[in-house]
């Protein structure tokens, strides 16, 4: 934690005189987490600092500002004690399981609690008046609440203060609930980035926010869409529990499309921002009351060439007008048979077809009879002649 004793004043003017010099220089903001929220500690914000100690340090109990890229902006209570704000540093909006400060944050439902029952969201004046203090100042309340804060996220006990900060203290911790409800993220996509390969529908993008409906703007190849995920339908707007992708047909050559979503949302108290560059470390920001800004939020989907158009099938090969020539005979044409006037059976495989290219007649029941009847007649004419022979010799023998 910072210890901020210089006025606020000085405090801001030296934060404008950094930025002032960043610009100067020609250096550019870190680039965008792409798919989250992002802002820059800008300085001081609200009451006056207040000194106490906590955990047995000296510190400057305050709150801090955050300034959004279009330039909205809000109000930040410390909830890591042992890490100093680094000026200009650039936050992103997170989940409270993502903490990365050196507090254990073991309880942050209580922290919400106390965000929701104390100062800035319940006024100085009012917040008094639960404790028999009808003339708190905003000084005071903003540092007992900070103080609260700590001994929930850093298991730190408040020392030396004033009195009236002491007493709303108490009244803070002793009351704070368990609220594990985690507000909403104002604007979120994740992942922020996919990949794939054409021909299929590239990313999962989960869409969450507070806002009603976030149009989308796409940058795409002619013939790739965004669709949503569960009607296959082309988007122009997202709301809250969404998924979205980007469909893109067979045969597209490698590329990438990417959306961006622009709104005004509430970005929620208890909301958790995060230092943006790990190598970089700055103490962790919680925001202490719910406000209405603009804030955007983007995602990118690349994609291979794979999955590109069907192969068609090798043509096979034209048949020839002519039978090309074959080292084996190849068998002449079939004859087409003529049907005979009267239905017939169908025989068995036909024999080979005459010369005179008439196809064999099948056989059938009066055929057959036919053949035995010559058959008889052939063996009674060789019986008799077999008889007129042995007559024959017989009369011969005689003479």
């Amino acid at each position: 934690m910072t210890n901020v004793s210089l006025p606020r004043a000085l405090g801001r003017t030296t934060v404008a005189a950094g930025a002032a010099a960043l610009l100067a220089l020609g250096l550019a903001a870190p680039a965008a987490a792409d798919n989250a929220v992002r802002a820059q500690y800008t300085g001081t914000t609200g009451p006056n600092s207040v000194q106490i100690t906590m955990g047995g340090q000296n510190v400057g109990a305050t709150m801090f500002e955050l300034t959004l890229e279009g330039g909205d902006t809000f109000s930040a209570y410390c909830i890591d004690l042992e890490t100093s704000t680094r000026n200009n540093a650039w936050y992103v909006e997170d989940a409270w399981a993502n903490y990365p400060g050196k507090g254990d944050f073991t309880a942050p439902g209580k922290v919400h609690w106390i965000l929701q029952n104390s100062y800035p969201t319940v006024s100085a004046q009012e917040l008094g008046q639960q404790v028999n203090l009808p003339r708190l100042s905003e000084s005071h309340a903003m540092a007992a609440t900070q103080a609260a804060i700590w001994h929930f996220t850093n298991g730190a006990d408040l020392g030396r203060a004033p009195a009236n900060v002491t007493k709303v203290y108490r009244h803070l911790i002793e009351s704070a609930e368990d609220l594990p409800q985690e507000p909403g993220p104002s604007l979120t996509v994740t992942p922020g980035t996919a990949e794939g390969e054409a021909g299929s529908t590239v990313g999962e993008f989960a869409i969450e926010t507070s806002a009603a409906s976030v149009p989308v703007t796409v940058e795409a190849p002619a013939g790739v869409e965004l669709v949503d995920l569960e009607t296959g339908e082309a988007v122009s707007a997202v709301e809250n529990g969404d998924k979205v992708g980007f469909e893109v047909p067979a045969g597209t050559e490698a590329g990438q499309a990417s959306f961006s979503l622009e709104t005004t949302a509430e970005v929620s108290a208890g909301r958790l921002f995060k230092g943006e560059d790990p190598a970089k470390p700055t103490q962790t920001l919680i925001t202490a009351k719910s406000e209405d800004v603009t804030v955007s939020a983007s995602a990118t989907a690349t994609w291979t060439a794979g999955g590109g158009e069907e192969p068609s099938p090798s043509p096979s090969p034209s048949p020839s007008e002519e039978p090309s020539e074959s080292p084996e005979p190849t068998p002449g044409p079939t004859p087409t048979p003529t049907p005979s006037e009267s239905p017939s059976t169908p025989a068995s495989p036909k024999p080979t077809a005459p010369d005179d290219d008439r196809p064999a007649l099948p056989v059938t029941g009066g055929a057959l009879l036919g053949l035995v009847a010559a058959g008889v007649a052939a063996l009674g004419a060789g019986g008799g002649a077999i008889y007129l022979s042995r007559k024959r010799k017989a009369a011969s023998g005689q003479e």
